[in-house]
């Protein structure tokens, strides 16, 4: 794998159906090839006309965000592109359909010092944190899609989303705090703001990077290989971090369900969906993928 020792363009996605969706569209030669790890990531590597391109399936949340930017850092020396190709919920009166590039994010987090069994004596704090934005998309992202908008990233699907189940989550007026917090707030999912936070941390302490870092595991792992056996030589690899790399991360969001309207969108519109944003070479160069790979 001795592209990656240099600069990388990576597409990550939550499910393995959309990792493969969009994969349908790389080159066919050199045919890509398929890494299954124990991390349970689905990674799919070859290259879009001509540019070395992974697709990386992680799953939701914040976590395994965390997992696949900072381990993908750690096998590069040179720049990264990371492109987040996710499903939201729309905070905005849009179509189910729409797709949205946010070009900041915002966090909210469950305050686990809140007391949910006893609320009254949480006297002055939060049940929930929203914590200041983090910019992503540069201002030159094009259309079609809807853009100059903020993205809210949840901690998990369910209270932080001001979903209601049976727990006491005291997050029944969640959406409006958010609405009333953050101004063009748009969309709501999981994982946008760590890797918007993880690219600005980089390109801010560029001197923190260590290039004499031990490596992050010492035991053997044993991943699930598909593809040509001559681009998997990759187990005597210790790249060297560049101090001068960066990280540059932007997000696309497909509104699958409005939190307005409840409106949810159908397995039929998901496969459209999906197709259209994973085919850019058959779209204007306006698309993001053509937008994302053009200095690499």
């Amino acid at each position: 794998m001795k592209d990656k020792l240099t600069d990388a363009s990576e597409i990550t996605v939550g499910s393995p159906s959309r990792a493969r969706t969009i994969a349908g569209f790389l080159d066919q030669n050199p045919q890509p090839f398929e890494l299954f790890s124990e991390r349970g990531f689905l990674t799919i590597t070859g290259r879009y006309s001509g540019t070395p391109v992974s697709i990386v399936s992680i799953g939701m949340g914040n976590p395994n965000m965390d997992f696949f930017v900072r381990e993908a850092r750690e096998c590069l020396k040179g720049d990264m592109v990371v492109i987040r190709l996710g499903s939201c919920g729309a905070l905005i009166d849009v179509p189910v359909g729409t797709v949205v590039a946010p070009n900041a994010s915002v966090s909210v987090t469950r305050n686990v010092d809140f007391n949910f069994l006893r609320p009254e004596e949480s006297t002055g704090d939060s049940a929930y944190r929203i914590n200041t934005l983090q910019k992503g998309k540069p201002s030159d992202w094009p259309p079609p899609v809807l853009s100059g908008v903020v993205n809210a990233s949840a901690d998990s699907f369910y209270s932080s989303q001001g979903r209601q189940t049976s727990f006491p989550d005291h997050n029944s007026d969640l959406i409006e705090q958010l609405q009333a917090s953050t101004a063009d707030l748009a969309t709501l999912e999981m994982e946008t703001f760590h890797l918007y936070h993880l690219a600005s941390c980089w390109g801010t302490h560029p001197s923190a990077h260590r290039e004499d870092a031990p490596p992050l595991t010492t035991t053997a792992v044993e991943p699930v290989m598909i593809g040509p056996g001559s681009v998997i030589q990759h187990s005597q690899v210790n790249p060297s971090v560049s101090r001068t790399s960066t990280i540059r991360a932007a997000a696309v969001h497909m509104v699958f369900a409005s939190r307005l309207s409840q409106d949810f969108i159908t397995p039929e519109q998901v496969d459209q969906l999906e197709n259209w944003t994973g085919k850019a070479r058959k779209i204007p160069p306006t698309s993001f993928l053509n937008w994302a790979l053009r200095d690499i």
